[in-house]
């Protein structure tokens, strides 16, 4: 036999029997195994808070990247468990994928589904005061509720200082800071160029100097008007808010248009104008460019009017309906004076919360009372477009 075949021989026999029964080498370094947690569903337009955790025999995981599936990312350090918030413009099913790194490089990650319905906006004014409890009921409505929480203002009674929004309307609705979109009221700027005001939103209350702003949610352009500095120049035609408000009617894409703002145009309270002319400019640039629904506090009480014309007159085609929810529970609620026309819906012995959806062509409110108090109002509406 050659010696030389038997040799090589030899060295194939050695080196299989010595691997013989020990299998492949284990990994150094094994992926993380990422768990992104069951399906969710949130309303569009509104914080989603993701909750995902991951196990690592690396116990120096680095980094997470989350891919919600609308073609926005976050990334972070991978704590356990990763908590992130995100934002879904629009309805729809989106398919999430959360990917931990650690720092030798392995990677692992997992999916799930979170299904955007559609956008809920979560409305009330006239809310904290220290020394009354109606505040803290309606916080607790919202405490089980989905959507974006917009407070109507007249938010922290007296004067909307800075103590005030620490004190009384930070425990209450403050628990809800981070999903709210403010708007200003009067007794905000007791209080010079309502300081407290904007120094505890901060940027989700827009410029300091203006007090307004717009964005979308869905399929609406949403424009929330400052009436708080009640000084006609700051709303009047020709004001830079109204140049401002009918720039944005004129350019937004969106089929529905809501205005929200502290004052209300309309009302049958007693010991007030039936119409109230200050914000009568706001309502003609509204209508005049197809506005479908005005939400307004200050009168401390619920009213819902039927879609109607700046001049009060019914206009079932292109009228803009109002609905005044001055029920955040910091303040007493007043007495109603005659009826006026076009009112369907008042009450004035309940505290409470307006819940908006938010369709694709239209809307669906109720009112929602705190606990022990029978009553509601609901219904809907249709977007229009311009007269």
């Amino acid at each position: 036999m050659n010696s030389r075949r038997f040799g090589i021989v030899f060295l194939v026999f050695a080196a299989a029997t010595c691997g013989e029964g020990a299998g492949p080498d284990p990994d150094p370094n094994p992926a993380p195994v990422v768990d992104a947690g069951p399906a969710r569903t949130t309303p569009a337009g509104a914080p989603f808070r993701l909750t995902a955790t991951f196990t690592d025999d690396d116990s120096t995981a680095g980094t997470y990247t989350i891919a919600w599936g609308d073609g926005e990312t976050s990334t972070g350090s991978a704590t356990n468990p990763i908590s992130a918030t995100h934002a879904y413009d629009s309805e729809g099913n989106y398919t999430v994928r959360v990917t931990v790194r650690d720092q030798q490089g392995a990677s692992g990650s997992d999916g799930t589904t979170v299904t955007a319905t559609a956008p809920v906006l979560l409305l009330a004014g006239d809310i904290g005061d220290c020394g009354r409890p109606g505040d803290n009921l309606t916080a607790d409505l919202l405490d089980d509720l989905a959507g974006l929480v917009m407070p109507l203002g007249d938010n922290a009674y007296l004067n909307g200082s800075a103590a005030n929004y620490a004190d009384c309307y930070g425990p209450t609705w403050g628990r809800h800071k981070d999903r709210t979109r403010p708007v200003a009221g009067n007794h905000d700027y007791n209080t010079p160029d309502a300081a407290g005001y904007f120094g505890y939103f901060g940027a989700a209350a827009g410029d300091p100097t203006k007090g307004y702003y717009a964005f979308s949610i869905g399929s609406w352009r949403v424009l929330v008007l400052n009436t708080g500095t009640e000084q006609s120049s700051f709303i009047a035609a020709g004001s830079a808010q109204e140049i401002w408000l009918r720039r944005e009617l004129a350019a937004a894409t969106q089929p529905c248009v809501l205005a929200v703002f502290h004052h209300p145009r309309f009302t049958m309270i007693r010991d007030r104008r039936p119409i109230r002319p200050e914000v009568g400019a706001l309502w003609e640039a509204l209508y005049e460019h197809g506005a479908d629904l005005v939400i307004n506090g200050h009168d401390h009480a619920y009213m819902r009017f039927a879609p109607q014309r700046p001049d009060g007159t019914a206009d079932g085609a292109f009228g803009l309906r109002q609905i005044t929810v001055g029920t955040g529970g910091g303040e007493g609620l007043y007495a109603f004076g005659d009826a006026v026309p076009n009112i369907e819906s008042r009450n004035n012995d309940t505290f409470g919360v307006l819940k908006l959806t938010l369709r694709a062509t239209g809307y669906d409110w109720r009112f929602v009372p705190v606990a022990g108090r029978p009553f509601s109002d609901f219904g809907s509406g249709n977007c229009h477009g311009r007269p």
